[in-house]
């Protein structure tokens, strides 16, 4: 069992190194494909539209990578009194602990006057931009998920200012592990972050669309305590004066934020709630992760357009050659046809192993999503030294190739899809085929 034990420890540092390195590579991708599409966007005309892409890429791909490669070197990994955002960066203070069931909280939360917060997917992510967009009111808007004890926030309460999509007080709550204790040995149930939208911004550090928050969370804070112990006078409050040095910071967004460093105990033990639902027996399965399907979507549509084309090559290679001699190539319609059905055989390997790598990606196979990875990174390198020696730059027709394969490998080099694809590190756990051996993030 201990040379088993220690091969398998071998096999993940080896995996973890090569994770690393595509982790690495992508951002390094990312950033030659900014520049690209800069550089095709400063053109006069129709090209200069590429410029809303070129943000979008670097606000919402390069600069979370980015920020995500550097927090891992600087910021702590234990308990600091700060949330983190998903790539990372400190984020709002954590200013409130609770005692209590998962249900008192609910109840004096509610109670208080609070609306529980939508979870944040496709749909709710799009509701709230519409309804910020059209300047109407969304009660149960999602707020954007911070990370605490490596983990999402459980859930979030929020109340909307007269009506006002880009105002709102909310608050998020994280379950303390088991047997977790505070600094100093104080032990609660719930932590919480409690901040104020004040307006809709840019993220100074992401340059994304977000809320941005008021300087003074203590503000926020006995707001919070207020509208909790109004509704029920039999809640108590205890404050740990001093908890953390009083201090002028920076959120995860850019914003600034100040506190006095005290944390207020809220004990809910008194509150007439329901019992805590049981929660259902863990089947051990992992739900799909978001990059996992867009990574391995976006190369199934590759593949599905690689052989469209083969399939109009066999069947009308008239129509191909007429469409590339019409588009001005110097070659006869004879030449083209000749060329094209010499490459359809090529193409459509390509395109099959394109299709089967990635219906395993999404299947959970580490091994296809390193081979996809891997693939994708040869033909960004392959393109990347022809721009730079000059036999073939790269330009605006050429993008869209050159995307595809950067988008593919910043999907799935990301944490949540290693996870989805990576065993659990245990030589005696169930076999790579069941998703019960997956480590759920």
């Amino acid at each position: 069992m201990g040379v088993t034990r220690r091969r398998f420890t071998i096999r993940a540092s080896v995996a973890n190194g090569i994770d690393h390195a595509f982790f690495a590579f992508s951002a390094l991708a990312a950033a030659w494909f900014a520049y690209l599409l800069l550089v095709e966007g400063a053109r006069r005309g129709w090209q200069s539209g590429l410029l809303v892409v070129f943000w979008l890429f670097v606000a919402y791909l390069l600069l979370p990578r980015l920020h995500r490669i550097l927090t891992q070197i600087y910021v702590p990994g234990y308990f600091i009194g700060r949330a983190r955002t998903a790539d990372g960066r400190l984020g709002d203070p954590v200013n409130l602990a609770f005692r209590g069931r998962e249900q008192q909280v609910h109840r004096a939360m509610r109670e208080g006057g609070w609306t529980r917060a939508d979870d944040l997917d496709l749909r709710s992510g799009m509701r709230i931009v519409t309804s910020t967009l059209r300047r109407r009111s969304d009660t149960g808007a999602p707020v954007s998920p911070l990370v605490l004890f490596g983990r999402q926030q459980d859930f979030a309460y929020e109340r909307e200012v007269d009506g006002s999509p880009s105002q709102r007080h909310h608050v998020r709550f994280w379950r303390c592990p088991d047997g977790w204790k505070l600094p100093g040995g104080f032990a609660v149930d719930w932590l919480a972050a409690g901040t104020y939208d004040r307006s809709v911004g840019l993220s100074t550090f992401t340059l994304q669309i977000t809320h941005k928050i008021a300087r003074d969370t203590d503000v926020e804070r006995d707001f919070v305590l207020a509208t909790v112990t109004g509704a029920d006078p039999s809640v108590t409050v205890n404050v740990i004066e001093d908890f953390s040095t009083g201090y002028h910071a920076r959120n995860g967004g850019g914003d600034a934020i100040e506190t006095d460093g005290d944390l207020p105990v809220v004990d809910l033990s008194t509150v007439d709630a329901p019992p805590d639902p049981v929660a259902p027996p863990a089947d051990g399965r992992i739900r799909l992760p978001a990059p996992t399907a867009f990574g391995a979507g976006v190369a199934v549509l590759r593949a599905l357009g690689i052989l469209i084309a083969v399939v109009l090559v066999v069947v009308a290679p008239d129509l191909v050659a007429d469409t590339v001699t019409h588009a001005g190539a110097d070659l006869t319609t004879r030449d083209v046809e000749a060329a094209a059905r010499g490459s359809a055989l090529v193409l459509a390997v390509y395109g099959l192993v394109d299709l089967v790598l990635a219906v395993a990606v999404l299947r959970g196979s580490n091994l296809a999503r390193l081979v996809l990875m891997t693939l994708c990174a040869v033909a960004t390198v392959t393109a990347f030294a022809s721009d730079v020696g000059g036999d073939q730059p790269i330009t605006l027709t050429h993008l869209p190739t050159v995307g595809v394969n950067i988008l593919v490998i910043l999907a799935l080099s990301s944490p949540r899809s290693r996870a989805y694809a990576t065993p659990a590190v245990n030589p005696s756990a169930a076999p790579r085929s069941s998703r019960a051996a997956r480590y759920r993030p």
